[in-house]
C-alpha cells in the first residue's frame, strides 16, 4: 500500500505519531547511555601461590594468567578473568576491621546441591564459616587466606518459600540442611 511517505497508522488527532516519536527519543536516548556491568574483582595478598591455591580449590576458578609472580588472573567461565590476584608482600598490613573498603566477593552457584558441595569442601579443610539463611538465599561467609571476605550463596527466591526481598531477615542455616541436600535426588534448587 503506497500512503506518500505518510505513516498509515497516523490520525486527525496526530496521537499515533506523537507515540512514535516519544517510544523513539526515550528508546534511542537508552541506547546512547552506557551500561557498566561488574566484570572482575581485583584483590592485594601476601602469598601469590598460597592465594592462587586457595581460589582454584575453594571456588573452582582457573588460572588464565600469572605475570611475574606478582599477578595472577583466574576465571570461572569464558572471560579472562574475574579475579585479579596482586601480590604485595608476607609483611603488607590488613585493612582495619571496621575500615571502609570491599566487606566482600559473592559467588553465586547454580543449586543447593551446588551449595552443598562447595560447603563440604571448605569445612573438610577448617576453613571458618558463617552459615545464614537470607529467605532469599543460603550463604555461607568465609575469608581467604589473607583476610578478603568471600561469600557463596544460592538464589532461593524462585522456591515455594523463598521471598522476593531481603527485609533485612537471617535465620539460621544448619550442617544438617545443607548436606540433606545431597542425599535429595528431587531438590531442584
Amino acid at each position: 500500500m503506497n500512503t506518500g511517505g505518510q505513516n498509515p497508522h497516523a490520525t486527525a488527532g496526530g496521537w499515533v505519531p506523537a507515540v512514535v516519536q516519544f517510544f523513539c527519543e526515550n528508546y534511542y536516548a537508552e541506547e546512547a547511555m552506557y551500561k557498566p556491568r561488574i566484570a572482575h574483582t581485583h584483590l592485594k595478598v601476601r602469598d601469590l601461590r598460597g592465594a592462587v591455591d586457595f581460589y582454584s580449590s575453594f571456588l573452582k576458578l582457573k588460572v588464565t594468567e600469572i605475570v611475574a609472580d606478582r599477578y595472577a588472573f583466574l576465571s570461572g567461565g569464558s572471560s579472562h578473568h574475574e579475579i585479579a590476584l596482586q601480590q604485595v608482600g608476607a609483611n603488607a598490613p590488613q585493612p582495619p576491621r571496621f575500615s571502609t573498603g570491599l566487606y566482600h566477593v559473592a559467588f553465586e552457584v547454580p543449586d543447593k546441591k551446588s551449595f552443598a558441595l562447595a560447603y563440604q569442601n571448605l569445612t573438610e579443610t577448617d576453613v571458618s564459616i558463617y552459615l545464614v539463611d537470607h529467605l532469599i538465599s543460603w550463604a555461607m561467609y568465609f575469608s581467604d587466606p589473607d583476610g578478603n571476605g568471600l561469600e557463596i550463596y544460592v538464589d532461593t527466591r524462585k522456591e515455594s518459600d523463598g521471598r522476593d526481598l531481603w527485609h533485612g531477615e537471617n535465620l539460621p542455616l544448619d550442617r544438617e540442611t545443607i548436606l540433606a541436600t545431597l542425599n535429595n535426588s528431587n531438590c531442584i534448587n
